[in-house]
Parts: structure tokens; C-alpha cells; sequence
């Protein structure tokens, strides 16, 4: 059996080595924290159980047809719950939204806003769907190695339909009026990377996974799923490694011979690289091998990264949701500290998750699991008495907002920022949702999957296709094996 070893086990990395050991190579995954998963590990202090990253679960297609090549189903290792409403949304402390699930129920609440817009969400989400099913089901999984990848008949005869070259923000304003639902409609494509004025209104085929297929939650939290995408690997025979930090990869001819780990050197016949891409290549690889200058990288446009903090209070909260979107401020002046002159923003939007209360499992009884972000700027100075005065800031505005007092409740409180992103998964420029979706960043336009100076080395995850998120992420791991697959075929 040849062996491979996949270097970090976050979604891409576990979805890799599952495929490759069901392939039938032998499989190490080498992993330099002490649990797998990634930017979706879990942290555990005194009964609280945080998701440390993704908490949002839409496009369930997407996992089942992952678990199925295993001949298992999501719900033979976590049970996954319909959010109802979807989210709440805060436009100010009189103003709060919440979005129910259900498309009959949704067409019902966007007429109550805006007269006439029963017809027009039809027609959005029918068109999303169109957008989705050529999208997720066939953009997707392509490589991104070749241009001639996207001339497929299938794919060109639905190319009109995807508004490739129209915005996101033109093509919502074309079906609606009112400036909640607009902001509402454009919110999923914040965490791509680029404002909705320049993001390709093909991504407004989120919209229709959040509206038309729902927002989830697997019981016990998001790491659920990282579990069981370890089981799933080890029961194919993959190894894992953990606390194995790869410091080095050794070259000899045109291939990959070895790669240092801990000091030790492994050898493997092919490695991919599920950690971070320029991390690889601009300081593991010798500069001749590589594909990219630094250059290159520091011209790439990526998403945001993000402040978050992990809160536990010692009582439960009345008026919030599962999900709560805070668009009290102007995100205009936001979106250009993030996109356009990278700064600490004046006066940001935020995000709340309180999965406590949908499941009770992740707080000790009568307490609260509270989830903060703020999207910011990736590559900006972060320290203590930055991320406080952020802390202060957005809890300040969260106690008017919703009316309860939360400070004085809070008995478990800590802070991840762009140091810890860089320190726990030498991420570049301490982001944390990878490259931007722009139309320039997009399929074979990305950072590439394959390395053409070494035939052994491979790439996978949210810096190169499909992108960011974590049915993406999944999906580029089953796309790197089938690539190595096919590579050591010829």
C-alpha cells in the first residue's frame, strides 16, 4: 500500500484522508494540536462546551453525500434539528426580525414587510435553486485545473442563469425595495470576502440554502461532526497524529521524499496539505519548488478574519436566539474598514450564537453558552487591551439591544483573535475564512490543488478550491483524493 500522509485535520483534512483510505492507501494524518477538527475544534471549561469556529449548519446535501460514500447517514452519529425561526435579526432594539423556516412561512413574513415580494421571493429562490443545483453539484466538484473545467455543455448551457458577471447587490435591489430585507438577503456573502457590490451574484445560491433547505443544528454541537468524520476515517484505517508539528518539507528530485515532524522525518509517497497553502509553501517548501511568491500571496484578497469571544453565564438569556444577527449599524462604513482600508472598525456589526438554548447538553443546567464574532480585517495588530475594548463595546450595545444584563452574569469569558489563528493554525495573515469568492478568485483562479514542480504534492482546503466553509472544505477534500487517485494512475 503507498502511503500518504495528510498534513492537518480540519474538514478538507479528514474528508481527504477518508477518501484516500478508502481508495486504498495507507493514510496519516499528521495534526499539530492535541484534537482533530481544525478551526472546528471544541473548547471545554467547567461544563461549557464551545464550537471554537463554525456554528452555522446549511447545506445538509452536502454532508449526507459525503457520509454516504461510507454507507453511513449524518443521523447514525448526530442527530441534527431544524432551527425555527432560522435566526433572529436585530435592526435595532425595537426593530428584531426573526426569520421563520419554511418557504410558505418565509413568503408569508417577506409580504408582511414588502407588499408584492411573495412573488418576488418565489422567483429568487427558484432561481437559486437553479443556481445551486449547477453550483454545489457541478461547479463545485470540478478541480480547478484547467479552464476548459468550466466549458462543460451542462455548465455552459446553465452560465446565464448563474449571474456570474452581475453583483450580488444589483441582482437583490432587481427583486426588492426594503433596506432590511436587502441587508437581510446580502448577510450570508459577509464572511466570503469581498462586499455584496462586488461579490458575483451566483452566491446568492446561499440565500436559497439558508431560505429553502434550512438552518440545522447537530445536537451536541457543530464538533458532532468533526467526530465523526474521525470515525468515519479510522474505521477506513487511517492514523492519526497528533501534537506532530510538520516543520519541513524535503525534496529530492521532482517529488516530495520525507517530511519533518517533531524533528523526525517520515517518509510518504504522496503528502497533501490540508494546513494552511501559503504556510506550505512559503515556509515548509524550498523556494524552487514553490508554485507562488510571496508576492502573489500578498496580492490575494481574503475573507475576514475574526475577534470572537466565548462566554458562560451563569443564567439564561430571554431574548435571544440560537442565531442572532446584529445590523443596528451601518455596515457601509464597517465593510471598508474590512475590505477596503483594513483597520479596526469604528463601529461593527456583530454576530451572537447561544446554542444553549437549543441544546441544553452544552452548559451546565440553568447557565448559558454564549458565542460572540465580530468579522474584522485580517493581517491587523491584536493584543489584550484591543480585544477588551471590543469585549466592552458589544456587550455594552448587546445589554441595550436585548434588554438583560449579561456582564455581571459572565462567570467564563476568553478571547480568539488573529494571534491565536496564526499561533494555533499558521494562518495567513490570521484569517479566518480563507480566500475572498471575487470573480478573479474563483474556480481555476484559485491557488491550485496540484503543485507542477513536485508530482507528489497535493493542496486542499479554504485557500484553494472549491473555498471557504465547511461544506466547501468537505467537498475539496473529496476532490484532492480523486485528483492523487487519478495522478497515480498515470
Amino acid at each position: 500500500m503507498k502511503k500518504v500522509g495528510v498534513i492537518g485535520s480540519g474538514f478538507a483534512g479528514l474528508s481527504a484522508a477518508a477518501c484516500l483510505a478508502q481508495s486504498g492507501y495507507e493514510v496519516t494524518v499528521l495534526e499539530k494540536n492535541n484534537l482533530p477538527g481544525g478551526r472546528a475544534r471544541k473548547l471545554e471549561i467547567a461544563g461549557f462546551v464551545f464550537d471554537m469556529g463554525p456554528s452555522w449548519y446549511w447545506m445538509p446535501d452536502v454532508f449526507e453525500k459525503f457520509f454516504s460514500r461510507f454507507n453511513y447517514r449524518t443521523s447514525d452519529f448526530y442527530e441534527l434539528v431544524r432551527l425555527d425561526p432560522s435566526y433572529r435579526v436585530f435592526f435595532s432594539k425595537e426593530d428584531r426580525w426573526d426569520l421563520p423556516a419554511g418557504e410558505p412561512s418565509l413568503k408569508s413574513f417577506f409580504e408582511s414587510k414588502e407588499k408584492g415580494s411573495i412573488t418576488h421571493l418565489t422567483e429568487f429562490l427558484k432561481e437559486g435553486k437553479r443556481k445551486y443545483e449547477i453550483g454545489m453539484q457541478d461547479l463545485v466538484y470540478t478541480p480547478g485545473v484547467s479552464i476548459s473545467e468550466l466549458l462543460q455543455w451542462k455548465i455552459v448551457k446553465g452560465a446565464l442563469s448563474l449571474s456570474i458577471f452581475e453583483s450580488v447587490s444589483s441582482y437583490v435591489r432587481k427583486h426588492f425595495k426594503d433596506p432590511r430585507l436587502i441587508q437581510l438577503l446580502e448577510f450570508p456573502v459577509l464572511f466570503l470576502g469581498a462586499p455584496a457590490n462586488r461579490t458575483p451574484a451566483l452566491y446568492t445560491l446561499m440565500n436559497y440554502a439558508d431560505m429553502a433547505l434550512g438552518t440545522w443544528y447537530p445536537l451536541g454541537g457543530m464538533y458532532k461532526i468533526v467526530e465523526a468524520m474521525e470515525k468515519i476515517a479510522t474505521s477506513q484505517g487511517v492514523r492519526f497524529e497528533y501534537n506532530s508539528n510538520v516543520e519541513e518539507i524535503i525534496v529530492s528530485g521532482n517529488q516530495v521524499s520525507d517530511v519533518l515532524v517533531n524533528g523526525k522525518e517520515k517518509k510518504f509517497d504522496f503528502v497533501v496539505a490540508g494546513a494552511d497553502y501559503h504556510h506550505v509553501e512559503q515556509k515548509l517548501l524550498p523556494k524552487v519548488y514553490r508554485k507562488y511568491s510571496e508576492e502573489y500571496w500578498q496580492n490575494r484578497k481574503l475573507a475576514p478574519s475574526s475577534l470572537i469571544f466565548y462566554l458562560g453565564l451563569n443564567k439564561k438569556i430571554k431574548n435571544l436566539r440560537h442565531h442572532n444577527l446584529f445590523f443596528d449599524r451601518d455596515f457601509t462604513l464597517h465593510a471598508k474598514e474590512i475590505y477596503d482600508h483594513p483597520e479596526w472598525p469604528t463601529d461593527p456589526l456583530f454576530y451572537v450564537c447561544v446554542p444553549s438554548i437549543t441544546d441544553p447538553s452544552v452548559a451546565p443546567p440553568g447557565h448559558e453558552n454564549i458565542f460572540v464574532l465580530i468579522p474584522v480585517a485580517p493581517g491587523l495588530h491584536d493584543d489584550d487591551a484591543i480585544r477588551e475594548k471590543y469585549f466592552n463595546l458589544i456587550i455594552d450595545r448587546l445589554e441595550t439591544l436585548i434588554g438583560e444584563s449579561i456582564k455581571e452574569n459572565i462567570i467564563i469569558k476568553k478571547s480568539y483573535g488573529h494571534n491565536d489563528f496564526m499561533a494555533d493554525y499558521n494562518s495567513f495573515k490570521g484569517n479566518a475564512y480563507g480566500l475572498a469568492n471575487t470573480l478573479s478568485q474563483t474556480a481555476h483562479l484559485k491557488p491550485s490543488i496540484i503543485n507542477p514542480k513536485l508530482k507528489n504534492l497535493f493542496y486542499t482546503g479554504q485557500l484553494t478550491v472549491p473555498g471557504p466553509g465547511v461544506p466547501p472544505s468537505i467537498i475539496s477534500g473529496q476532490i484532492v483524493a480523486k485528483v492523487l487517485v487519478e495522478s497515480d494512475k498515470n
